[in-house]
């Protein structure tokens, strides 16, 4: 199906005939799955009605932010003194259920935060996405990896079928992610676990549920209790020697090949390591275990398992990166990207809420300004358009 820009309530009307045809015919024949699996046609038919696909879950698909956006601009808002100190806050607040996960999952407690903080800012981003209608798109219209998206959207279906989840409450990211600490539906079923002992797997409403889950999630990954994930180290100048998470060499190896902790301190941890250059060989470099590999499963983007990773150090009260990233224009905080809108505001521009999520309307007036300053018209909200807002 091609793409049509067009309100989600009118996909099928401004559909071609074949076209919409076609979707109807994919949610029959998954009901027809479903109903085979145990499903009740009921419980199918209450999730999925009046469902229509949305032509923009599939231009979401093709522009995923943890391999579109620069690293710097991504751990900006993920690993930002906000963050931090609120992840503080609730270390103590829920720190028996924290501490339940850990002794239970042996995963710590630090890591099992910084995977809500990252996942929905510690509940406060739930997604809006109505998973039938995201599922059901994917899987019907997507370009590929519809058996996938097919499979998921089964798996959803159960989790009300079972009685988790009443059909309301499956809203999430367009891909279909949800609940505290976003599961995929298939993850859910397979890893949900029940923190508060109310018989139930809710990570929607529950917070133990939550907490417990991506313990156990973290645990099957392979964690390792006890060790570290990684840390940040210096490379010789040139460096042009193996890399990434999979090329794992004993911890000499490294030595000879000049690799030195960025504190000072001699090579150590669990095992072997591999390298991580998230931006070139110019840019911050880390030495990474098993750990790493386990939060790297949680969303398979190296910019999401440092940011996972990094957020859990300043929660232990870890010092910050000490190499900078390769770039003149460093990304912006939360706080800062609400400045620039209240700064964008009151030039005149009309971008909405200063809430510090840089959507359409913020890159647009971004481009405008760069271009009446003769500079790059990308829309990207950096440290240098913020300076040129506060001076002017």
């Amino acid at each position: 199906m091609s793409r049509i820009i067009i309100p989600t309530c009118l996909a099928l009307v401004f559909l071609s005939q074949p076209a919409a045809a076609q979707f109807e015919t994919c949610v029959a024949g998954i009901r027809a799955q479903a109903i085979e699996q145990g499903i009740p046609a009921a419980t199918f038919d209450r999730v999925m009605r009046g469902v229509t696909p949305d032509p923009k879950i599939i231009e979401l698909s093709e522009a995923q932010p943890e391999f579109v956006t620069p690293i710097w601009d991504y751990l900006a808002t993920l690993v930002d003194d906000e963050k931090i100190a609120e992840g503080r806050a609730l270390l103590k607040k829920h720190e028996s259920v924290l501490r339940a996960a850990e002794a239970r999952h042996g995963v710590d407690r630090h890591t099992i935060l910084s995977v809500w903080g990252v996942e929905s800012d510690y509940g406060k981003i739930g997604g809006r996405w109505s998973l039938p209608q995201s599922l059901s798109t994917l899987a019907c219209t997507a370009p590929r990896r519809r058996d996938y998206f097919r499979g998921e959207l089964m798996a959803a279906l159960k989790i009300v079928a079972r009685g988790d989840l009443a059909p309301e409450k499956l809203r999430g990211s367009w891909a279909g992610a949800f609940g505290h600490t976003q599961f995929m539906p298939s993850t859910y079923l397979r890893l949900a676990v029940d923190g508060d002992g109310d018989g139930r797997r809710d990570l929607v409403d529950s917070i133990p549920d939550a907490l417990f889950s991506t313990a156990h999630f973290l645990e099957k990954a392979g964690w390792q209790t006890g060790a570290v994930w990684g840390y940040e180290v210096r490379i010789p100048r040139n460096y042009s020697g193996p890399s990434g998470r999979r090329e794992k060499k004993p911890l000499e190896f490294w030595a000879k090949a000049g690799v030195t902790r960025i504190d000072g301190g001699a090579l150590s941890g669990p095992g072997p390591a591999g390298l991580v250059l998230a931006a070139g060989a110019d840019g911050p470099a880390f030495l990474v275990f098993k750990n790493y590999d386990a939060a790297f499963a949680y969303n398979g983007a190296t910019s999401y398992a440092l940011a996972i990773s990094l957020l859990a150090d300043r929660l232990k009260g870890q010092p910050g990166l000490r190499t900078p990233w390769p770039t003149d224009d460093p990304g912006l905080s939360r706080a800062q990207r609400r400045e620039l809108q209240v700064l964008l505001l009151k030039r005149g521009y009309d971008i909405g809420e200063a809430d510090g999520a840089i959507g359409a309307k913020t890159r647009a007036a971004i481009a405008d300004l760069q271009r009446r300053n003769g500079l790059s018209q990308d829309g990207r909200p950096g440290q240098r358009i913020l300076k040129l807002l506060r001076g002017g």
